[in-house]
């Protein structure tokens, strides 16, 4: 199944208290419940004002429709087609 990455924008991300992350991870994974087994949250990085988020789904659409459903923004979804790491360079 694809793997993607999702740029969401928001502002402050960064200096979010733990409890709000909680939150937010909260939301998300009751909405991905809903959806069913179709899409998977893997892991999110945090950066000053954007967080990036990797889910396995089997469509960009799907991914859409899981942040119009928790209102997470989505300003940028990208199918991941490689991985490479120190190892690739062996």
């Amino acid at each position: 199944m694809p793997k993607y990455i999702i740029e969401r924008e928001i502002p402050g991300a960064g200096s979010l208290a733990y409890r709000e992350l909680q939150d937010i991870s909260q939301k998300s994974c009751s909405i991905l419940c809903e959806m069913g087994p179709k899409i998977q949250w893997v892991e999110s990085y945090v950066t000053d004002d954007k967080v990036y988020c990797v889910y396995i789904a089997p469509d960009e659409a799907t991914v859409r429709e899981h942040a119009e459903k928790g209102g997470f923004p989505a300003n940028r979804i990208s199918q991941i087609r490689s991985m490479i790491d120190p190892t690739t360079a062996e």
